[in-house]
């Protein structure tokens, strides 16, 4: 695999200060090879936004040189931005059968028409490009068919671990080839990309047995129905489930379109083990007792405290939670999202609900703690490292633990989206930049919602809107209707008449003022009422209203 190179680079466009959004590109030559196309969850004041994703306009500038797209396992925040990136950009996907499967559906429900050639590797696979070659090893991860992905160079192997840690007691289907990456190590690791998320937690990941065990103990103990919520992707919890159903003697019912999809997919190919009569439409759970239930849920874009919520407040459409279920929280909240779960803990119990969460170990996260970090460091021995998918703060924490392994800190490199990363025999550098940044999804609307709109909407969930109507006469411009005032969101109007009232004597005087001006403009009319008024009523109420002026011609 000995190639002569001429030059190697790194460059993220997502994935870096932030969690999810994953997509790395590295330049070897004339070549491009793109690691991940991940979204990313919108962030709390991206307001009425369903997903965000990367900017890939250096791919789209690029796009003859791009030799691939390669995905590590079969999580949204790693594939999700495919049925967008992929009407833009002509590139084969290569992945492992779960993972291009999960990709096919999710396409499928997205609504995505293009052709694309999706082959399928395994961890034997090797991929020979005119660059590099590619092969691949198998991770632990909390779904299978996980694998990280080996660029090899004429400087030494690239190495990107994907999502990882290591489980001692992990089943055949999650079990990591550590033999492997103790022969890229021997080899020689030239620059090491390297999982942070769990980077800043002490000691081991705690293993998946502990959780299956705790799982059983909680199902046993149950009297009334049992509501799990979990992530749609985390298919070795939704094993859990399945496991500790059979073994208390309770049926499942699956709730959630998302995980309706991951579970059918993966029970097609095998990667979960389920008995036929285990499984009861969700319609049919009233026919048994409430100790025969389980009901596995999931929610938009697969994530479950939203559920749950909905499930509180009885506006879920399928399941309603009642006094003596027990609601297994089997999933960590998103970021940022601590305060979103107490709440629904406080409703959950409310409703008279018992609620077992990650206290009682029915949870584990999917990533490795930093001595994991340090294993995965000593067995690839890197000459150069790079801490890839986390916040700052998890990629500053995974710093500290390669200088722990061993790892030089000039041989380092914390990278930002868009950071050309030049590794070189003598160094490694920051050496340019890219554009980069975030398409925000909305709806079916894809980019066309930017940070005026944003900010328009943050405007507007803080202090409301006012609509001024007002009609004029075409011939001489004096007011035929109106000042009208419509409040949304800003004053009850009702109870808000004396304001209303000076408020429209102000914008009738400016419609007589500018009335008489020649020649008449529309455009100085509607910003001296937005200005007037917006002085006045930040005056009278200390609020910043939304103004729209709407001034019809008869």
């Amino acid at each position: 695999m000995s190639r002569e190179n001429r030059g190697i680079k790194i460059i993220p466009l997502g994935g870096q200060g932030e969690l999810g959004k994953n997509m790395y590109v590295v330049e070897v030559d004339e070549d491009l090879y793109v690691l991940e196309a991940g979204l990313m969850l919108p962030e709390e004041e991206m307001l009425g936004i369903d997903a965000v994703i990367p900017d890939i306009a250096f791919l789209q500038e690029n796009r003859h040189r791009v030799r691939g797209i390669f995905i590590s396992h079969g999580h949204e925040d790693h594939f999700g931005a495919l049925s967008y990136i992929l009407k833009h950009l002509k590139a084969p996907v290569y992945g492992t059968k779960l993972t291009l499967a999960l990709i096919k559906a999710k396409l499928k429900g997205d609504g995505f028409n293009g052709r694309t050639e999706f082959i399928e590797v395994t961890s034997d696979s090797l991929l020979s490009f005119p660059s590099a070659a590619v092969s691949f090893f198998r991770t632990n991860h909390s779904i299978p068919d996980s694998v990280g992905i080996v660029i090899h160079t004429g400087e030494g192997a690239i190495v990107y671990t994907g999502d990882f840690k290591f489980d001692q007691a992990a089943s055949e289907l999650y079990r990591p080839e550590i033999g492997k990456m103790a022969g890229l190590g021997e080899e020689g690791v030239f620059c090491l990309l390297s999982d942070s998320t769990g980077a800043e937690q002490p000691g081991y990941t705690p293993s998946e047995a502990i959780i299956a065990k705790n799982m059983k103990d909680t199902f046993y103990k149950a009297e009334g129905r049992i509501i799990a919520a979990c992530f749609a992707s985390s298919l070795n919890r939704i094993q859990h489930v399945f496991n500790a159903a059979a073994a208390s003697g309770r049926k499942v019912a699956v709730v959630g379109k998302s995980l309706q999809r991951v579970y059918e997919t993966a029970l097609k190919l095998d990667y979960l083990k389920v008995e036929e009569d285990l499984i009861v439409p969700v319609q049919e759970i009233e026919r048994y007792e409430d100790k025969e239930i389980v009901i596995l849920s999931t929610g938009h874009q697969g994530e479950p405290i939203a559920a749950l919520q909905k499930m509180a407040k009885q506006s879920h459409r399928q399941v309603t939670i009642k006094e003596g279920d027990t609601v297994v929280i089997a999933a960590s909240p998103l970021q940022g999202g601590e305060l979103t779960l107490a709440k629904t803990i406080d409703m959950l119990y409310r409703v008279g609900a018992h609620v077992v969460t990650n206290r009682q170990r029915v949870h584990v996260t999917g990533h490795g703690s930093q001595e994991e970090l340090k294993m995965m460091i000593n067995l690839l021995r890197p000459k150069f490292f790079i801490p890839v998918h986390g916040e700052y703060r998890h990629l500053y924490a995974h710093e500290k633990v390669a200088m722990e392994a061993g790892i030089p800190r000039e041989n380092i490199v914390i990278a930002s989206k868009g950071d050309v990363i030049e590794a070189k025999k003598d160094g490694i550098r920051i050496a340019g930049k890219v554009p980069f940044g975030n398409i925000l999804i909305d709806g079916s609307g894809v980019g066309d919602v930017g940070n005026i709109v944003l900010r328009d909407r943050r405007l507007l969930s803080q202090d409301g809107i006012l609509i001024v109507v007002v009609t004029l006469k075409r011939q001489d411009k004096s007011i035929v209707a109106g000042p009208e005032m419509i409040s949304r969101g800003f004053v009850y109007v009702r109870e808000s008449e004396g304001l209303m009232e000076e408020a429209s004597e102000r914008v009738t005087a400016i419609v007589k003022e500018n009335g008489s001006r020649q020649p008449f403009d529309w455009a100085t009319l509607k910003q001296e009422m937005r200005d007037s008024l917006n002085q006045f009523f930040y005056e009278k109420t200390k609020r910043r209203p939304m103004i729209l002026p709407i001034i019809m011609e008869i």
